[in-house]
């Protein structure tokens, strides 16, 4: 599994698209161009988007700007559960909404959700039952039954911006391609020891300004991101029955300690738990 930036996804034929991603085992803090609807329902879990992050219970549904980063909603999620989420492209009906006045509102949805936005219940329960049944539908069912999500959703009232200033595009070109870098770096080397010093020589950045712009592009520290990653890949080796102890040496954890330590920090649970959890059911 690699940590990639979402790049552009939509087929160039298509102004939207629709699809169920299941990626629960994984820590995938990502942004994209495209607007992005989210919806999930039957588990409790983590809202992060930008700089907030809050608890679901039960379901959500968010709103979520351009290129704005966001984590997987169902990331450490270990009920069954259903996700639906719907990404339109960043021109999606751009000269349409200038010249139709019965697009306004939908305009300003999409100005506004670059705080971030999160729908209540009643919405979150009419959206929901709705986005499921979009792959149902064909291109152009899908894409009137799109319209139509948007135009209740720029009408509602029952909703909550979760930043009070609008997230601004800090991902120029050179951003991300240095972030790339760094990302296929972590995929290519996370097995041995990385220090810090090398990945500022990288980006040829001191230590100090290396960690400041890693937090501020990716919302965490580079431990903080290495750690989840590492993580990821140890539950991927324990699910195929490795050992502990070759699991954390071959994850680039140095010893059993901080590698317990560090796993149940991110899980709940230390490596042996989660293994047994598993081969139990």
């Amino acid at each position: 599994m690699k940590i990639i930036l979402e790049e552009f996804t939509i087929d160039s034929e298509s102004s939207f698209r629709v699809f169920r991603p299941r990626l629960s085992q994984i820590f995938y803090w990502h942004f994209h161009p495209e607007f992005e609807l989210v919806f999930i329902e039957g588990t409790d879990g983590t809202r992060h988007v930008g700089e907030h992050i809050s608890r679901f219970e039960g379901s959500d549904l968010v709103l979520i700007g351009s290129n704005i980063p966001h984590l997987n909603f169902d990331y450490m999620v270990k009920t069954d559960y259903e996700k639906v989420v719907l990404q339109v492209r960043q021109d999606f009906l751009q000269n349409a909404m200038l010249e139709t006045p019965e697009l306004a509102t939908i305009q300003r949805l999409f100005q506004r959700s670059q705080y971030g936005i999160a729908f209540g219940e009643k919405t979150k329960r009419i959206i929901g039952e709705r986005m499921k049944l979009l792959d149902g539908l064909n291109y152009f069912g899908q894409f009137l039954e799109i319209l139509s999500i948007f135009q209740l959703l720029a009408t509602t009232q029952d909703y909550e911006l979760l930043h009070e200033q609008p997230i601004e595009n800090q991902y120029n070109k050179k951003d991300q391609q240095r972030i790339k870098r760094l990302y296929q770096f972590i995929n290519e080397n996370y097995q041995r020891k990385i220090d810090l010093q090398e990945v500022a020589n990288m980006s040829n950045l001191s230590e100090a300004a290396f960690c400041r712009y890693f937090k501020k592009m990716t919302r965490v520290t580079f431990t903080e991101f290495l750690n989840h990653y590492r993580v990821n890949q140890a539950k991927n080796l324990l699910l195929l029955d490795k050992n502990i102890t070759e699991t954390c040496f071959d994850c680039g954890f140095e010893s059993m300690s901080y590698f317990n330590r560090t796993f149940k920090k991110l899980t709940g649970e230390n490596p042996l738990a989660f293994k047994k959890r598993y081969f139990m059911k």
